[in-house]
């Protein structure tokens, strides 16, 4: 039974990974529609410079999708060493946040560039996902901080993935 339900969670995370794979390329597309569009058909620099930003920020999220679908293949699909709940929890989140991190960043920086061009009444808006942003990166250090003994709880499975991460 444990054997069939391991394979069924193979199978689902796959989907996921797939699709994460798929709504990359497609938001890829649309970044590329975007930034084509900005450049033939908008009127001035300051239009065309918005379409780019806005491409920017479309491929930033496709790049979050893009390696949210990688996580999920090789955490959950092809990693075959067997770690413990806190340490897998701890790896998968890591990778995770530093996706979201770097893509509220980029998102924080368009934003700014639109307010600045726009409305500069938006770059409260700006600066909010900027401290979000680094509270969650504060957040997570102390995660990690926190949980660095779980790395002493099981030393053999952190060293088989840790040998395993050359090859996936």
């Amino acid at each position: 039974m444990y054997d069939l339900a391991k394979k069924l969670y193979v199978v689902l995370y796959g989907i996921v990974a797939v699709l994460f794979a798929l709504l990359g390329l497609a938001i890829t597309v649309l970044a590329i529609v975007e930034a084509a569009d900005g450049l033939i058909h908008q009127g001035g620099v300051a239009a065309r410079f918005k379409a780019m930003l806005e491409a920017v920020g479309m491929l930033t999220i496709a790049i979050a999708a893009f390696e949210l679908s990688q996580t999920v293949l090789e955490e959950e699909i092809l990693r075959e060493s067997k770690l413990a709940a806190p340490t897998r929890v701890r790896r998968f989140l890591s990778r995770f946040l530093v996706v979201v991190i770097v893509a509220s960043s980029i998102e924080m920086l368009i934003a700014i560039f639109n307010a600045l061009h726009d409305d500069t009444v938006k770059l409260v808006h700006a600066a909010a996902t900027g401290l979000g942003t680094a509270a969650l990166l504060a957040a997570w250090g102390y995660f990690v901080a926190r949980n660095r003994l779980a790395e002493k709880l099981e030393p053999e499975g952190l060293e088989d993935a840790k040998g395993e991460d050359n090859k996936v």
